[in-house]
């Protein structure tokens, strides 16, 4: 009765816990890819440039700013619910990347780049369903 859920609250309880751990590896995927867009550390993008991957086939300005994007949402996915401030951009931060790996995914199928397809796909439901939990299950 005092320790833990009840009933009647469990199911929350257990998207809460489920969108925890999918914010917690989006906010890592976003966090490591935002800083080889944003920022292009050699060491990271050595190997890529030999395979002839790098730099992507876009802009360098918007590269740039997908990085950078791609930054504050990681820092969006997880700031928020752990200092209870400003709970509302968390939903708003894995709906921006929905759209973002929407585009993404539309990007590399017109490249016919379909060995990035399926990672590009699973990101894309995973944000969803942090969005989905998080505007309407398990509010922060």
């Amino acid at each position: 009765m005092f320790g833990g859920p009840t009933k009647r609250h469990a199911p929350a309880s257990m998207w809460n816990t489920v969108a925890w751990i999918l914010q917690g590896v989006l906010a890592l995927a976003f966090l490591f890819h935002g800083i080889l867009y944003a920022f292009a550390p050699e060491p990271l993008v050595r190997s890529m440039r030999e395979q002839g991957k790098w730099p992507p086939a876009i802009p360098r300005w918007f590269r740039i700013f997908i990085g950078i994007a791609e930054l504050l949402a990681s820092v969006g996915l997880i700031l928020p619910g752990l200092l209870h401030l400003f709970t509302f951009l968390t939903p708003v931060a894995a709906a921006g990347l929905v759209f973002v790996m929407f585009s993404a995914s539309v990007y590399h199928l017109r490249r016919r780049e379909v060995a990035a397809v399926p990672v590009v796909g699973a990101l894309l439901v995973m944000t969803a369903i942090v969005a989905i939990v998080r505007w309407q299950v398990a509010a922060l």
